[in-house]
């Protein structure tokens, strides 16, 4: 078993709003010193709803597999999309707005 790669207990972070399904979401970021996402923290704009517990558990499944080893790539090509192409949960979303900055800002995609 790959050993789960500790953060700091004090970091930076990025924090970012976006809309999913007519909803508002805020993702918190930290990264490992490499630059590569380290954990993503999601909540919904109405506290102590489905939604919100939805995304929250996304959120940490998904920083326990980033500190396991596991490559956004592959956490992104996992999650369910609709016909189009679109992310189905609020933790697709976000990783894909990730994505995009991270694609503007380093030249690819993370």
């Amino acid at each position: 078993m790959t050993q789960r790669r500790r953060l700091l207990n004090r970091r930076p972070s990025e924090t970012f709003g976006f809309r999913w399904r007519d909803m508002n979401y805020t993702a918190t970021t930290s990264r490992f010193p490499d630059g590569r996402l380290a954990e993503i923290f999601l909540s919904g704009g109405k506290i102590n709803t489905d939604s919100d517990a939805i995304a929250r558990d996304g959120g940490v499944i998904a920083s326990i597999a980033l500190q396991y080893g596991a490559e956004v790539a592959t956490v992104r090509g996992a999650l369910l999309r609709d016909g189009r192409g679109a992310a189905a949960s609020p933790l697709g979303a976000a990783l894909d707005q990730i994505a995009e900055i991270d694609a503007s800002n380093y030249g690819s995609a993370s």
